[in-house]
């Protein structure tokens, strides 16, 4: 039981480690007086059917478990955006010429990449009041992506982006 325990948090650790998130948020808001939710019904997240499903099941449980309650008569509603790019591949092998003859020298490297470039994905969820305010808070993340990654991975690291993102909801604010 010890060794699982040990495993299931490297698992936690590792899955979460590369996974940045960013909050804003209106600083006059009062977040008491939001307990309901819902969905966009036009969101357009550029994530494919399944990943945008993993996503708001993951949102929903999330939010659910901190006390808030999906309604038709929703006090805001979520939007959804994305978008992968690819970073800059970090495998190279560096090949190095040089020579010199007293005292003068020169040389020459060259980096060459092996391996596909980093494909890394950005989600930005969105909290709108669009009686009152209009957008009163956000969370941006960025984490590397794996397109070929089978479906529980992916499920899982939905769940750790959520995670991240919702740990800065509702913002502490300083009194």
């Amino acid at each position: 039981m010890k060794y699982l325990y040990i495993l299931l948090i490297t698992f936690c650790v590792s899955s979460c480690a590369s996974i940045y998130v960013t909050h804003d948020y209106e600083k006059s808001t009062n977040f008491q007086n939001y307990k309901t939710y819902n969905f966009f019904s036009n969101i357009e997240s550029l994530l494919n059917e399944l990943d945008e499903n993993r996503l708001i099941d993951a949102l929903e449980s999330k939010l659910n478990a901190m006390g808030l309650v999906k309604s038709e008569n929703a006090s805001f509603l979520i939007d959804i955006k994305s978008d992968t790019f690819e970073g800059a591949s970090n495998n190279n092998v560096g090949v190095g010429l040089g020579g010199g003859n007293r005292g003068f020298g020169g040389g020459v490297l060259v980096g060459i990449p092996i391996g596909q470039p980093a494909i890394n994905m950005q989600i930005t969820v969105e909290f709108v009041d669009e009686s009152k305010t209009g957008l009163f808070w956000q969370a941006t993340s960025e984490c590397s992506f794996r397109p070929n990654q089978k479906p529980e991975k992916r499920e899982l690291r939905f769940q750790a982006i959520v995670e991240k993102m919702m740990a800065g909801y509702p913002p502490e604010t300083k009194k």
